[in-house]
């Protein structure tokens, strides 16, 4: 079996100046981390299913999962996937519609019905709108490729939870509010994906 192929999530001095400047509260927080890293899968087919079986799970859960299954099943390749059944991707640890997800997502980019290639040359809201299209495939994922993959920029997701929770924690939000978190987001900008690996961060403290 070879290992899924991974790196940290590019960023440096710029981003965190710039995000220091335009929210001090972050920026104290940030200086209080020091550099926070974000794995990455760089290949768009082993991120993709990497976070829909982290749909709604904890990330313990979804790292053990995501290890049974290289364990069990081998490279996480359209090619090996398609090749078993949806119940060998379930025993695994997900639910059964995930895995049916995995195993039609397989198919699909085997036949040519689904391509992941070109993302990277697709502007972010483009990537989101191919993305939705796959069946079992919500914002909420595509938003987790474009930061855990494609490594753009400016990604902060109200759908994310512990990216609330870390805003709440943060700047002391009883209950974070829609507006409040585009208030925040707007401040990130252009630079959102580097707060959201911090609010990942401070979420779990």
């Amino acid at each position: 079996m070879k290992a899924v192929e991974t790196k940290f999530f590019d960023y440096g001095s710029k981003e965190v100046e710039c995000l220091s400047n335009s929210d001090p509260v972050l920026g104290d927080a940030m200086a209080r981390f020091g550099r926070v890293e974000r794995e990455v899968i760089p290949e768009p087919f082993a991120a993709l299913v990497n976070a829909i079986i982290g749909q709604l799970i904890s990330v313990s859960s979804a790292k053990t999962v995501w290890c049974r299954m290289q364990e069990s099943l081998g490279d996480i390749t359209p090619e090996n996937l398609s090749a078993v059944s949806a119940d060998d991707i379930q025993r695994c640890g997900m639910i059964m519609k995930k895995a049916v997800t995995i195993s039609e997502l397989s198919k699909d980019i085997l036949q040519g019905k689904v391509c992941l290639d070109d993302l990277r040359q697709l502007p972010d809201q483009e990537v989101i709108r191919y993305l939705t299209t796959i069946k079992g495939v919500g914002l909420w994922t595509a938003e987790m490729l474009l930061i855990n993959c494609l490594e753009r920029p400016d990604v902060v997701s109200w759908g994310d939870i512990a990216i609330r929770r870390g805003m709440e924690k943060l700047y002391g939000f009883p209950k974070l509010t829609k507006d409040q978190f585009e208030v925040c987001k707007s401040r990130y900008s252009p630079y959102g994906s580097v707060a959201s690996i911090y609010l990942w961060k401070i979420s779990f403290l």
